[in-house]
């Protein structure tokens, strides 16, 4: 049955929950049945975890364990706190390798190990090899389920393989070639058996420069490395070039979510990964830090500026442009950091040359400068008329361009560099340091041309 497309509004939301207040189970279930289970996930996060689990109960199996798996992980820990140990293996028996070991890694040692017991048997025999594995490496990422065929087969005895296998693999791409002791030698695609002599030995049409990734590779490389060579799917190998498992795009997609997530988050100086509805004190302890960085700048500014008080009683309107010059140097370093940060993310940018970006760095910076310099000295000249100050905050404006963007551009390359996350360099620290850096040059100008 085609799934309908579901807009979740008020009016639905309190009609629903109405019908939950009132235990309507036919108007639950008749609204709910043509819904893609995507958009009932949606739909719980409205309500609290007894009554999502009132009206998951009235949905089958398959579609239950489905929503549930789709949960956030915080909001999946609560939701299950109201499950029996029974019910959750019920649900868990219905999903993928890769999907109930990281619903298992989630729950308390006890019950877990109590859940593992009560699997099925295949299935609990690869979520025990699969929880060995740390979750941010491809053998934490992999499912055990993928089709392989020796490469001594025909094709027809790897296409009746297929139709054994395939009932517990829900999605695949190609076959995977086998020798005798499990070491992958290569890959078939679905095309090429199609196309294929019946009778053709599989080791004659495999393609032998299969890309692979071993078990311990961290997984944002391998999500590099599937973005790279536009794969749908990667065979994950041991040590020894054993095949223990495959890696699917739906995973890395997590994993690329993820990561910006935790950038943006970053970017924005929050320390620690939160979500909106977390506590109060987790929000407080996660923005606290660099808020109390920005102080500390904001208070070595005002102490700077104290080194120059004489200059500002004479020339009030030096006051004027203060504002100015920071702003402009804070948006001149995100632009560069924010640009950088982005470029790291491509392995072809380490291989440019340094020296050549930081030259082009330069240019855009000294054309930006020059551009907004002139801008500036024509407004200050129709607002303040003919003054020395024009042509100094012009002058200051284009060297806090110039410098900024300068920082702006090094500082993600050395924070990369010695290991740090360089989306570091994107927030509230590259702001303080080029407002810093603004008024040292301003305040230079002033001294050296005033």
């Amino acid at each position: 049955m085609k799934a309908i497309e579901f807009a979740l509004n008020k009016e639905f939301r309190d009609r629903f929950q109405h019908a939950l207040d009132a235990r309507d189970t036919t108007f639950i279930h008749d609204s709910l049945e043509e819904i893609n289970p995507a958009d009932i996930t949606s739909l719980l996060y409205e309500f609290n975890g007894e009554e999502s689990k009132y009206v998951l109960d009235l949905l089958s199996l398959d579609v239950r364990a489905k929503i549930i798996n789709d949960l956030d992980t915080d909001t999946r820990k609560s939701f299950l706190a109201n499950y029996e140990v029974i019910e959750i293996t019920e649900v868990i028996n219905q999903l993928d390798s890769d999907d109930a070991a990281d619903i298992l890694n989630e729950l308390p040692i006890k019950i877990s190990e109590e859940i593992i017991a009560r699997l099925d048997t295949n299935l609990k025999s690869q979520v025990i090899d699969l929880l060995r594995y740390d979750e941010n490496v491809a053998g934490g990422l992999m499912a055990k389920e993928l089709i392989t065929a020796y490469d001594y087969w025909t094709v027809v005895q790897c296409v009746e393989e297929i139709r054994k296998q395939a009932e517990h693999v829900a999605k695949f791409y190609a076959v995977y070639v086998i020798d005798d002791s499990n070491k992958l030698l290569g890959r078939v695609s679905l095309q090429k058996l199609i196309l294929s002599d019946p009778r053709t030995i599989v080791k004659d049409i495999l393609e032998d420069d299969i890309i692979s990734v071993e078990t311990y590779l961290e997984d944002s490389e391998v999500a590099e490395i599937m973005s790279r060579y536009d794969l749908e799917s990667v065979p994950v190998v041991n040590v020894e070039g054993h095949l223990v498992g495959r890696i699917t795009i739906d995973d890395v997609v997590d994993v690329i979510t993820e990561q910006a997530d935790e950038e943006r988050q970053i970017m924005s100086g929050i320390t620690e990964d939160v979500e909106e509805d977390d506590s109060i004190w987790r929000n407080t302890r996660a923005r606290l830090p660099w808020l109390l960085i920005g102080i500390l700048g904001g208070m070595v500014s005002a102490r700077f500026m104290g080194f120059f008080e004489m200059e500002i009683a004479k020339i009030t309107a030096i006051a004027f442009f203060i504002p100015l010059i920071q702003a402009t140097g804070g948006n001149v370093g995100i632009q560069s950091s924010s640009l950088v940060v982005q470029s790291l993310a491509n392995p072809s940018f380490v291989n440019e040359g340094l020296w050549k970006r930081l030259l082009k760095v330069f240019s855009v910076a000294v054309l930006n400068g020059l551009c907004l310099a002139v801008i500036v000295f024509g407004i200050t000249w129709v607002v303040f008329g003919h003054d020395s100050l024009n042509l100094i905050v012009s002058v200051a404006l284009f060297f806090v361009v110039v410098f900024a963007s300068f920082i702006g551009t090094v500082t993600p390359l050395i924070l990369n560099r010695i290991g740090f996350n360089p989306a570091m360099a994107s927030g509230p620290f590259i702001t303080t340091t080029n407002d810093l850096l603004g008024l040292a040059i301003y305040f230079l100008s002033i001294h050296l041309l005033l």
